[in-house]
């Protein structure tokens, strides 16, 4: 409001015939506004607070959605390939295949028929694929929110034309991930993780698993009031005969019944929500902890203003920021007028040579362009170590060798020997988990494209 008035008198200054009329002093006195810091900072605490309680809770939360749809996939494609009344084990409890009186009417028209089964033991009748399907939809929301960082409106406005790629010199080809205009109205590139290209190019399969192209369909924008142009979008199901694209009220219940359900096994989500935008701090504090240079989580977020990206660190303290922000304006007065030039081409190619200098035993180390490694090569323990799946004999191995070195350690005493022992198999044993449950994700087939006809006419 002040604001406003201020606004009033600068173009009374400039146009006074057309706004002298209207110039009149605020109504909101200075007073009002005593204490307005004060609450700013009380929100950032209490919003850092919300974050550093639920990022440790983020891998229970992950662990379940991939547990729940890797149950129901495996499940669907066994009594997909049972016959009716067919009874069969699977994961230790017996199913039988049933088909009602209407589906067996469906299948003398030719038509799709659900899929049911019965658990023996309780005789609760199961729709298999419609629980795969809400499954499906769980995971691939929550993987796709925690590995992109995108507002949740972004999330339901993703098409099939939003993705992109880029092809490097080298021949590599980086997948990226074209976020539409939303809150800041500014277009914005994600490159794409091979986890978060593993679901959308999931997404893209289950679409396409029928024979057709992804349907084209209009979408509600709640706050512009509008239907979109009909487009291929990511995030849509049937709704019945029709299909719809998922509201931002849909996914928000979905978290909410997920955290309903963890809470009757895990104390720690009881009277605990996940939010679409828990994840997006989550992911902010993960990018700069990491290493990453705040002013390039700023872009990736889709933030005008790196203050807004620092307000979304949570284990950013004032301390540090402060000894950053002058570490950043010394070496700007010290650097030589020289460096601000153009790339050259052996400058260039250096730079892609470092992605392949990133190969380690284990897997490939994540660290920043041109930085050394910090942890003096103890990759065990390094946060920045991607696991490759075909390691984990390796790690086996080194699980193998740390036991035993732990045992002469106890047997000796050495006490500060067994502190750091006994840390190093707790990030092995958490990168083993991780690493297989990635490795447990089914591979995507996109196919083979082929070269388009040239149109006639």
């Amino acid at each position: 409001m002040r604001s406003f008035y201020y606004d009033l008198h600068t173009w009374a200054a400039d146009e006074p015939e057309r706004w002298a009329a209207w110039v009149a002093p605020c109504p909101v006195p200075p007073s009002e506004l005593r204490g307005l810091g004060v609450r700013r900072r009380r929100t950032n605490e209490r919003s850092a607070d919300r974050t550093r309680q639920r990022q440790p809770l983020l891998p229970l939360l992950v662990n379940y959605v991939e547990t729940r749809y890797d149950r129901a996939r495996l499940l669907l494609e066994r009594a997909d390939r049972a016959a009716e009344s067919e009874v069969f084990t699977h994961e230790g409890t017996e199913y039988r295949r049933i088909r009602t009186e209407a589906d067996r009417k469906m299948l003398r028209h030719g038509d799709d028929v659900p899929t049911r089964v019965e658990e023996m033991d309780s005789g609760r009748i199961v729709h298999i694929g419609t629980e795969e399907e809400g499954a499906f939809w769980e995971w691939a929301a929550v993987e796709a929110l925690r590995h992109s960082g995108v507002r949740i409106e972004e999330l339901c406005e993703l098409t099939q034309l939003s993705i992109r790629q880029y092809q490097r010199a080298n021949g590599e080809v980086i997948a990226l991930l074209v976020i539409a205009p939303s809150k800041t109205d500014r277009e914005r590139v994600i490159p794409m993780s091979a986890e978060l290209f593993h679901v959308i190019a999931s997404v893209i399969r289950r679409h396409a698993r029928v024979g057709r192209p992804i349907p084209l369909v209009s979408r509600y924008d709640a706050h512009e009031k509008v239907w979109s142009a009909p487009m291929p979008f990511l995030f849509q199901r049937q709704n019945g005969t029709t299909p719809m694209v998922f509201s931002t009220a849909t996914v928000q219940v979905m978290l909410g019944r997920i955290c309903d359900e963890l809470a009757e096994t895990h104390k720690e989500f009881r009277g605990l929500k996940f939010t679409p935008h828990d994840f997006r701090r989550i992911f902010a504090t993960e990018l700069v902890n990491s290493g990453l240079p705040i002013h390039i989580g700023a872009a990736l977020l889709g933030h005008l203003d790196v203050q807004t990206t620092r307000g979304y660190v949570a284990v950013f303290d004032e301390d540090v920021v402060r000894h950053y922000q002058e570490h950043l304006h010394h070496r700007r007065q010290v650097r030589p007028d020289g460096e601000y030039r153009d790339t050259t081409d052996q400058e260039w190619t250096e730079f892609e040579e470092h992605f392949d200098r990133r190969k380690v035993e284990l897997g490939s180390c994540a660290r920043p362009y041109g930085t050394p490694c910090q942890h003096e090569h103890a990759c065990i323990r390094c946060p920045m170590l991607h696991i490759n799946p075909k390691m984990l004999a390796r790690l086996e191995e080194l699980e193998t060798d740390l036991v035993a070195r732990l045992q002469r350690a106890e047997a000796e005493n050495w006490l500060g020997e067994v502190e750091g022992i006994n840390l190093t198999l707790t990030f092995l044993r958490g990168k083993r988990e991780e690493t297989q449950r990635r490795a447990q994700r089914p591979t995507v087939e996109l196919g083979i494209p082929g070269r388009r006809l040239p149109e006639s006419g």
